[in-house]
């Protein structure tokens, strides 16, 4: 008879610091909903022992949204779909003031994101205005998800002083070509390789619910493992109308929370950050019970195409789990 998965993970991933494996995580995935209380217990061990009670607060904003030519499936800022977001740019101005407001709320990492395959010289541009600007007037950190780089490009945010990059993987390797027909999973990845050796921080996730089979979602957490990036985003489907996913069916609560979990026992190092769709998968009872099961970084206010939740409920929530918000590090 084999040992129990949990017992397992409390030897390897509490004790010993190592995150399952893609097969370990598949078995975690299929344990019946009366053993989640005990899963998502572990994984708050877990968070607690190598992460520590800090949580990480972002806010997000896009400085180009819309048109974008490629065709995740999941995006309502594709050009390709019928979906209603249109292309608009931000100026330096508004892009300062968001960064201002979203301190504010004690984050401690602002994101300028565009809805593009990769920068070009304009947008490059812009965002060297931004940070600059941004910078002047707030201490924050300033991060950036600005779709594939060259090397180039690479060095040039490294320069500016960009503290984290996004870019994420979406999904695993062998569900990708299901949600991206217009570049391929591994120029994501190299991206991604890129920018760790530049010396920035890897902020690398994905979107669970996007038709993916539970050995999919086991595989995921284990690349992103090999991957190992700073912080992992874990968005769940929230699907977009004129989008292909515009009929998929919402991840269920329990299932979501099995994946938080999971996802934790595989990265048990990483920031493991609570995006989009939670609110619709998850509601304020699973955002409290996924805080208590490895989740240690959330998104307040709004996300790119999508409403959030109103910050002052988010921050409310980590003042009554008794948990911190991580202070902006003196060193960056």
């Amino acid at each position: 008879m084999s040992m129990d998965i949990l017992e397992i993970a409390r030897v390897q991933v509490l004790e010993e610091g190592r995150g399952l494996s893609s097969a370990q995580a598949l078995r975690c995935l299929e344990l019946p909903d009366d053993r989640l209380p005990e899963l998502l217990a572990l994984a708050h061990e877990v968070r607690m022992a190598w992460c520590g009670p800090e949580v990480e607060v972002e806010g997000i904003i896009s400085l180009k949204t819309g048109g974008c030519p490629e065709d995740c499936h999941f995006c309502s800022q594709s050009g390709q779909f019928t979906s209603p977001v249109r292309s608009v740019w931000l100026d330096i101005p508004s892009l300062v003031r968001a960064a201002v407001e979203t301190a504010a709320t004690g984050a401690t990492e602002f994101c300028i994101v565009a809805a593009v395959r990769g920068p070009d010289a304009r947008l490059m541009e812009q965002v060297r205005e931004g940070v600059k600007a941004i910078r002047e007037a707030v201490e924050i950190n300033v991060a950036c998800s600005l779709g594939m780089l060259t090397q180039e490009q690479v060095d040039e945010l490294a320069e500016m002083g960009v503290h984290r990059y996004n870019h994420n993987l979406e999904t695993a390797r062998s569900h990708f070509g299901s949600v991206v027909t217009t570049h391929t999973w591994e120029e994501r990845w190299q991206t991604c390789e890129m920018v760790r050796a530049a010396g920035m921080e890897l902020c690398c996730g994905g979107i669970i619910g996007m038709g993916e089979t539970i050995e999919q979602r086991a595989e995921f957490a284990g690349q992103l493992g090999e991957l190992g990036p700073d912080e992992v985003p874990l968005n769940f489907l929230n699907p977009r109308p004129g989008t292909p996913f515009a009929s998929q069916p919402l991840v269920e609560g329990r299932e979501a929370l099995k994946t938080v979990a999971t996802f934790r026992l595989a990265l048990p190092r990483t920031i493991l950050r609570y995006a989009g769709g939670r609110e619709l998968t998850l509601g304020d009872l699973g955002t409290r019970e996924g805080m208590l099961g490895g989740v240690n970084a959330i998104i307040v206010g709004n996300y790119l195409t999508t409403l959030g939740r109103a910050p002052e409920r988010d921050l409310e929530l980590l003042a009554d789990l008794k948990m911190p918000i991580k202070a902006l590090s003196p060193t960056l």
